[in-house]
């Protein structure tokens, strides 16, 4: 698979919007994973531990998907742009790889 599509540049508005999204919802992740080695490590309840875990989870699809779904608008907005490497069917599969 050819997937070298650049992330959400910071040169517009939209753009710097995007990439702020998704390095919220990493660093939301990466402070809820920080949580379960915690709780993990102090021997947290297995309730705990799975909600945190989930919440990590989920936190890290929806940036995945913002990554791709960023990706699908620039490839159609300017479809001749050379920096879109990615086809649709490359695009379809790393939608799929995060389901």
């Amino acid at each position: 698979m050819n997937a070298t599509a650049p992330l959400p540049e910071a040169g517009s508005a939209e753009s710097a919007a995007e990439t702020k999204k998704i390095l919220n919802r990493l660093r939301r992740a990466q402070g809820q994973l920080t949580a379960v080695i915690a709780a993990v490590e102090n021997g947290g309840d297995c309730k705990t531990v799975v909600t945190q875990l989930a919440a990590v989870s989920s936190a890290l699809d929806k940036a995945g998907f913002t990554i791709v779904s960023s990706a699908m608008r620039r490839c159609v907005a300017t479809p001749d742009d050379p920096d879109n490497t990615l086809t649709v069917d490359e695009l379809e599969k790393l939608f799929l790889t995060l389901a």
